[in-house]
């Protein structure tokens, strides 16, 4: 690759991540499905045709936010939400993961949780397609558990998609409640994974 196409794909590249961090920050207060491109366009300072060289339209560019938000955190979601289990330290530390990402990602945890079942069908596609791929990697570690002996697979990836929706809906939870109340929310998080796991340990009874 020549000096000059680098300096043309760094900048491409910087544009594209500016469409995206700027189309995230009007989401903060409005649905993809109302978000216009100009609207996005004007925020980074580009022509609107220049949106045309990186998303075919804000759809396109929905899922590429949905890939951003949760195409990192598979390895950290499969090891956590498959280690939660009967011991109060191992479900501590997997709603402290939780509060870590709200309080890091905020933006992206509040697309992710208004877009699930929103009105743009690709990016609700999107993101039921990352839940259900973590869940089937939890299922996968899971069923390496001794706990798990006897277990169907499909029970497995049960256990595997109550683990990620709770994950979802306790980061919900964060967001909608100021932090100084997050004790409260991670207290019921923590009772809730507990009950899980009881069920867990008496499901083959």
């Amino acid at each position: 690759m020549s000096h000059t196409s680098g300096i043309r794909q760094a900048q491409k590249q910087k544009t594209r991540q500016a469409l995206l961090d700027a189309a995230l920050q009007l989401l903060e207060d409005q649905s993809l499905s109302s978000l216009g491109l100009r609207e996005v366009t004007r925020a980074v300072g580009v022509a609107p045709a220049a949106f045309y060289r990186h998303f075919r339209d804000t759809a396109d560019l929905g899922v590429a936010l949905v890939d951003e938000a949760l195409g990192s955190l598979h390895g950290t979601i499969r090891t956590t939400l498959a280690a939660t289990g009967d011991s109060d330290e191992r479900i501590a530390a997997t709603v402290e993961l939780i509060a870590g990402l709200v309080r890091e990602y905020p933006a992206h945890v509040r697309f992710i949780a208004r877009e699930r079942h929103g009105g743009v069908a690709p990016v609700r596609e999107a993101i039921g397609g990352q839940l259900d791929r973590f869940a089937r990697e939890v299922a996968d570690e899971l069923a390496g558990h001794p706990e798990s002996t006897g277990w169907e697979r499909d029970d497995l990836l049960m256990l595997a998609g109550l683990y990620v929706d709770h994950m979802v809906m306790t980061a919900s939870a964060f967001l909608a409640t100021p932090p100084d109340a997050w004790d409260r929310v991670a207290r019921t998080a923590r009772r809730q994974l507990r009950l899980v796991s009881l069920g867990r340990r008496h499901w083959l009874d």
